[in-house]
């Protein structure tokens, strides 16, 4: 059980890594983000779409 929550935890965190980087790679070509990626990363989605210029 000890081996299983060290590796838990990596997971979780390629897992928000990874939702940061399509996050950005989506705003860097003007699309909107996958809200389970922003919600992911701990942004309201509603509230990222009344940011101006995305």
């Amino acid at each position: 059980m000890t081996t299983r929550k060290p590796l838990a935890a990596l997971a979780e965190f390629f897992g928000i890594v990874g939702s940061a980087v399509a996050a950005s790679a989506a705003v860097r070509v003007h699309a909107r983000p996958k809200a389970s990626d922003l919600r992911r990363l701990g942004v309201d989605p509603a509230a990222f779409e009344r940011i101006r210029g995305i």
